[in-house]
């Protein structure tokens, strides 16, 4: 009632607005009407309104002149519909040729005249096997994109061994429409460089979202199974056309009661609406699941009793979802139970489970991220000191998940050092997608680039070009298992992540899941394109912006090497005095060790001996405080204020500018975003100017915040020309946030 009341409101503006530019007072018929056909248009635009839910699949029309050149090469589309993985395809297809192109797209035999495109695999599709086209080395997933010529018709082809393969490529093909590429002269070949590529949920029963920051969870348990929300299959369509095979449904901080045959029926029919999209479903599993639902007083993984209950629970699970993925695993870490409860290794629960999953061809993932409160030693240190000596003491069917850097999805880490360390065990990379520590949903934060980063970082554990690429994907060690997990940013906002600029990351880690070498400014460009628009006058600046805006957040949250300055429990904004967590290393403190005459953790060989876990000519160069990157000095060294950095500043100087550099770096973004008004739809256009301004402010805040303490350590001014924060120190350290999202 009141969208139909602000509607009316709006026409009858527009009609007296219409009577004052002409002087003229419309009769009432002549009103009424005039009335009615604004408020029609009104509705329209209403009902047009871009909104996010698109994502990237936005299939509105082309211009006039692109798609008429486009429709040169989809006149008719021929495509089988046999199986539920052809139909979708199929479907996908006629709904982007359709929208695309501004007509229907009319679904053939066999093609008739130039322009068809022909989809399939050479036992769905006998125009594809007469085609005779090398499909070999494509594996399961990969797919081919070729002009070619059948009974001397023109056509575009889209082949593959499989029908997800041809799913794959038939998105490959929107997306050359989408941003506008020209159709002649195709030749495209594409495989994925990794096995698994899965999206992890921290999705909890209760419809909370573990780091979340876009609503609720997208997984309504208490309607499951019987009412599938269509957006299930909107979520499916989006992670396949990046290609995404596997999702997570629940947190890794697992409830046992996911395994009760109460909630593996929801979780079939979750599985039921993946499948034709090439999507497995995994499951969060709790260590001590055998006690707490099975009855059983052990979770010992060395007791037959145990074995045979997880033994047995496979096999339900496999009866109700043949094609089920397998489990992931928390053990052991942040209070979690698992084998060292019973003074067993990470070995042994781990083969505990692959046992239990190898006959029905499952996989268990388990999370390298460990680190416990009685062990005094780095945190840093932990999960190699852990993992390295079982190297080589996993059964095949086991992938060791582990976090990019060493602490926790900070906005910059060094590599992780079990990268490289471990060559006879597949490791499996795990990236945040959530931006747990980069500002929430309101700040951009574009990640491919710390993606692209970490990925194209030199392990050096085998010579020059041992990049984190070639560990995971399984190159250097040949490895047949790979695969790479991202914790999603999905829930249950119209826009599925909390802002448009964040889908930017759930994009930018399903192409570099595909290709870990790809370009994360050419992945930029494809999603503003496929998001926003082609006009180059828009693209330009907006990938220029994105590009730039992840160091931005680095320079005003945690700059030189700094990382863990945020508040405890929720991550909000900067908290660097605070030492008042349950535990040392859950504080700022136990991170920078700042006080009168210095700050940075002493990782090199006179401190923890971090530096040591990496391969020696990493290692070396770490350790030297001259050779060290600036951007992981304070990761590595704890260095007087005085200490000077190449650019001939003082480390303090330094930090101030860096700081300063991040927030004018915003206010540059927010005023490259106003230049754009106009060039996009008004609502999504005004949503991000406003995001744009709360980050601007909380990067103030971070970096007055952060120089007022540190100051209040260091005693020294600030360098000239810098202006000092808006408050006392005093007013930082009484903010409190007891309700942000996301919460622990």
């Amino acid at each position: 009632m009141l969208a139909l009341t602000v509607l009316l409101t709006s026409a009858a503006k527009r009609v007296a607005a219409f009577a004052d530019a002409t002087g003229r007072r419309l009769p009432t018929r002549g009103a009424t009407r005039l009335c009615l056909c604004l408020l029609c248009g009104l509705f329209a635009a209403a009902a047009h309104a871009e909104d996010g839910y698109e994502l990237w699949l936005r299939y509105h029309p082309l211009p006039a002149a692109q798609a008429e050149a486009a429709r040169l090469h989809a006149t008719v589309l021929v495509a089988p519909s046999s199986t539920p993985t052809q139909q979708v395809t199929r479907q996908e297809l006629q709904r982007g040729l359709d929208g695309l192109l501004g007509r229907a797209t009319p679904s053939v035999d066999a093609p008739s005249a130039d322009g068809a495109v022909v989809v399939g695999t050479p036992s769905s599709s006998p125009l594809v096997a007469r085609l005779k086209l090398d499909t070999a080395r494509l594996g399961k997933d990969g797919y081919l994109i070729r002009s070619t010529s059948i009974d001397g018709h023109a056509v575009t082809v889209v082949a593959a061994n499989d029908d997800v393969g041809a799913l794959y490529g038939s998105f490959h093909l929107l997306r050359l429409l989408q941003t506008e590429q020209p159709l002649e002269h195709l030749d495209i070949r594409e495989a994925p460089k990794l096995e698994l590529r899965v999206l992890d949920h921290w999705d909890n029963l209760n419809g909370h979202v573990e780091r979340g920051y876009a609503g609720n969870s997208i997984w309504d348990w208490q309607k499951l199974p019987d009412w599938l929300d269509p957006r299930y299959t909107d979520y499916a369509r989006a992670n396949a056309s990046i290609g995404i095979n596997g999702a997570v449904l629940n947190n890794v901080n697992a409830q046992a009661a996911i395994l009760t045959p109460l909630y593996l029926e929801k979780v079939k029919a979750l599985a039921g609406v993946l499948r034709p999209y090439g999507i497995r479903v995994y499951l969060s599993v709790k260590f001590s699941a055998p006690i707490e639902i099975g009855g059983l007083k052990t979770a010992d993984p060395l007791d037959p009793q145990v074995q045979r209950w997880w033994h047995n629970k496979a096999d339900e699970i496999y009866r109700l979802i043949p094609d089920f993925g397998g489990f992931l695993v928390k053990a052991n870490s942040e209070g979690q139970p698992g084998p060292q409860d019973y003074h067993r290794t990470h070995a042994d629960g781990a083969n505990m489970l692959a046992d239990a999953l190898a006959p029905h061809g499952g996989v268990v993932m388990w999370r390298a991220f460990v680190y416990s409160q009685e062990n005094n030693d780095d945190r840093a240190k932990q999960a190699y000191t852990e993992f390295k000596p079982l190297d080589g003491k996993f059964r095949a069917n086991v992938l060791l998940q582990v976090k990019n850097g060493p602490i926790d999805f900070q906005p910059r880490e060094p590599f992780n050092p079990l990268f490289g360390a471990m060559p006879k065990t597949p490791l499996m990379m795990e990236f945040q997608i959530t931006k747990e520590y980069l500002g929430f949903a309101t700040h951009l934060a574009y990640l491919g680039p710390l993606f692209e980063e970490t990925l194209s970082t030199d392990t050096l554990a085998k010579g020059k070009g041992s990049t984190v690429a070639k560990v995971i994907d399984g190159q250097l060690d040949h490895h047949a298992l790979t695969g790479i997990a991202g914790v999603a940013n999905i829930g249950t906002d119209r826009d599925w992540t909390g802002s448009d600029f964040n889908q930017a990351n759930w994009y930018a880690y399903g192409r570099l899941a595909w290709n870990p070498t790809a370009s994360s400014r050419d992945i930029a460009n494809d999603w503003v394109r496929m998001t926003f628009s082609n006009d180059e006058a828009f693209v330009r600046p907006v990938v220029d912006m994105m590009m730039r805006s992840r160091e931005a957040v680095v320079d005003y949250m945690t700059p030189l090497g700094l990382h863990h300055q945020m508040g405890h429990g929720h991550h909000y904004g900067p908290a660097p005095w605070d030492a008042s967590g349950p535990r040392a290393d859950w504080t700022p403190v136990y991170y920078h060790r700042a006080d009168h005459d210095g700050i940075g953790f002493d990782r090199s060989s006179t401190g923890s001996n971090a530096v040591a876990q990496y391969a020696p000519i990493v290692a070396a160069q770490f350790d030297d405080v001259s050779r060290t990157p600036e951007a992981y000095l304070l990761w590595f060294h704890h260095l007087p204020w005085s200490y000077r950095l190449h650019s001939g500043q003082t480390l303090w100087e330094s930090l101030v500018a860096h700081y300063t550099h991040g927030v004018d770096e915003v206010a540059s973004m927010r005023a490259t975003w106003s230049r754009l008004d106009g060039m996009i739809d008004d609502a999504r256009y005004r949503k991000e100017a406003a995001f744009l301004g709360i980050q601007q402010k909380e990067a103030q805040w971070w970096r007055d915040a952060s120089i007022a303490y540190f100051q209040s350590l260091n005693g020294l001014p600030l360098p000239a020309g810098y202006q000092p924060p808006a408050h006392p120190l005093s007013y930082y350290e009484s903010l409190t946030f007891p309700y942000v999202p996301g919460y622990q």
